[in-house]
């Protein structure tokens, strides 16, 4: 299976920034691969490797980024971990909107031609959700999102996801090829089964560690750098950041003296009832 997985950094979600000239100061920002990109990243690995041999991909995964050069850095902690190929494709963060990364992901696609595109059910930075969903629209593919489980059906040819919603899990089967993005629960146990792993084999719980042989392997693995001029994409947004602001100070707590005074507050102080 070839597999393409989708690969975003983000300011490390931990750290405090400041607003400046109507936008985040990213100048000082410790960059990170999105969390949930990583997860891509194991769920692809692990849809192509016999878990008794990791050594011996049966498959290719190969991770693509949208970015300035010092995206490398995280396409190479993927590499690390185990992708055998990275893709980046140049471009400034304010070039950058989710109708330019998903008609550039739909180039590459088109491009490589993979069975499967990964991704991250969204950005931790701005939890925008829908380059998944925009991917599959241009490529006329099958989609299923939100996934915590994926198996491999019809000797390879379809896959049955299963789909985090509110009222639990949907199976959904799609054929390949399609796009898919994973939410929390991919890198659970036992939640990726690809017919070459022993179906009661157990993986660590989450995303894998990258050992020292990994490491250094990433510096000699295929690293491509394209531009958005080379895909035939228009490095033209469509969307436009009219303000940033941080949001309110929390008021303090009140308190009550009985059910009917909070019930009356509720309702003509919070307006909420």
């Amino acid at each position: 299976m070839k597999i393409l997985v989708t690969a975003k950094r983000i300011p490390d979600p931990t750290q405090k920034l400041k607003l400046k000239d109507n936008a985040l100061d990213l100048s000082g920002a410790n960059w990170q691969l999105n969390q949930f990109d990583e997860y891509a990243v194991e769920a692809a690995l692990r849809l192509t490797e016999d878990a008794a041999n990791q050594a011996t991909r049966q498959g290719q995964v190969t991770v693509a980024s949208l970015g300035p050069s010092d995206v490398a850095t995280q396409l190479r902690s993927a590499l690390a971990m185990g992708a055998d190929k990275a893709i980046r494709v140049d471009a400034k963060d304010e070039e950058l909107d989710a109708s330019v990364v998903a008609k550039t992901i739909a180039k590459l696609v088109q491009r490589d031609q993979p069975d499967l595109v990964l991704m991250g059910k969204l950005a931790a930075d701005n939890e925008g959700n829908d380059v998944g969903q925009r991917v599959a629209a241009i490529l006329g593919w099958p989609q299923a999102t939100f996934a915590c489980s994926i198996q491999v059906v019809d000797g390879g040819k379809a896959l049955i996801v299963g789909r985090e919603v509110d009222a639990g899990v949907e199976l959904k089967k799609v054929q390949l090829p399609a796009v898919v993005t994973v939410d929390l629960r991919i890198v659970s146990p036992h939640a990726v089964k690809n017919g070459k792993t022993k179906a009661e084999f157990a993986y660590p719980d989450g995303p894998r560690y990258s050992s020292l042989k990994g490491i250094r392997a990433a510096n000699s693995k295929p690293f491509e750098q394209l531009t958005l001029a080379q895909l035939a994409v228009s490095a033209t947004p469509k969307t436009k950041v009219l303000k940033v602001e941080t949001p309110p100070a929390r008021q303090a707590g009140k308190k009550v003296g009985s059910v009917a005074e909070l019930v009356e507050k509720l309702q003509k102080e919070a307006k909420v009832l």
